[in-house]
């Protein structure tokens, strides 16, 4: 059995107001559906639409479906917005590698484009992925009242600012505020990534940390240093071999 979402409170009252920035990611693009007549301005919503999940797509983290869908208007982009969070990218790069109450901060950042109302919402969202997964929490979101009034159905969410005294721009942009990963992880890949010897990775018995998944079907560095004294004693042998078998030759001719 379920538990119910945990009820929760804004932090402060009348917390978010217009942007006054000019020209930046804070600033909302609404999608005209033009049939690709208008490639420039399809182009730019979905570049936004990238920017604001994934921060930056490659080539390859691009779904040449989900645009042309937008484009000829057969979903909008709260559903684009959808499949980029529920895509392998964004599980990869961002679900497998933060916590569940750092996940809660990163997707409330992104959908809502607010921070989390403190702990007492942190807790109640965490719970949710814990107990139904990550698509029970991103539906929370786009499916609520608050995503509905702020962006509506066809407008890339974005970060609502607030004017705070001395800060003529507001609020740092979100990204800079949560990177991708959190320090757990970082730390956890530093202590896993080969060091500069070669030796990544030490027998279970030397007190080391065990050999990490993505070497599984690589040599172990013993195997390595093995087979690298093999080649190179092999390159002396035959060496040797040609330049006896060139000086018996010249000495044969030379009788």
């Amino acid at each position: 059995m379920s538990l119910p979402l945990l009820a929760t409170a804004p932090r402060t009252l009348n917390a978010r107001v217009s942007s006054f920035a000019i020209g930046s990611d804070e600033s909302p693009r609404q999608v005209i559906h033009t049939d690709g007549r208008n490639s420039t301005q399809a182009d730019a919503l979905i570049d936004q639409a990238y920017r604001q999940i994934y921060f930056h797509a490659f080539k390859i983290d691009r779904d040449p479906v989900l645009e042309s869908q937008l484009r000829d208007g057969r979903i909008t982009v709260r559903e684009f917005i959808r499949s980029l969070l529920l895509s392998r990218k964004f599980r990869d790069d961002f679900y497998r590698c933060n916590s569940n109450y750092r996940m809660v901060d990163q997707l409330v950042g992104r959908v809502l484009g607010r921070p989390v109302h403190g702990d007492a919402e942190r807790i109640a969202l965490s719970i949710l992925i814990a107990q139904q997964g990550l698509p029970a929490l991103v539906d929370r979101l786009l499916d609520s009242e608050e995503y509905l009034q702020s962006f509506g159905l066809d407008t890339v969410p974005y970060q609502r600012s607030r004017v705070l005294p001395g800060r003529p721009l507001g609020e740092l942009p979100f990204n800079q505020q949560a990177p991708r990963y959190e320090r757990s992880w970082r730390e956890a890949m530093a202590r896993r990534a080969p060091t500069g010897n070669g030796s990544g990775w030490q027998p279970s018995g030397s007190g080391m940390a065990p050999r990490p998944a993505w070497l599984a079907d690589a040599p172990s560095p013993l195997a390595r240093r093995i087979w690298q004294g093999t080649v190179t004693l092999g390159g002396f042998v035959l060496t040797a071999f040609v330049l006896y078998t060139a000086a018996v030759m010249l000495s044969t001719a030379g009788s």
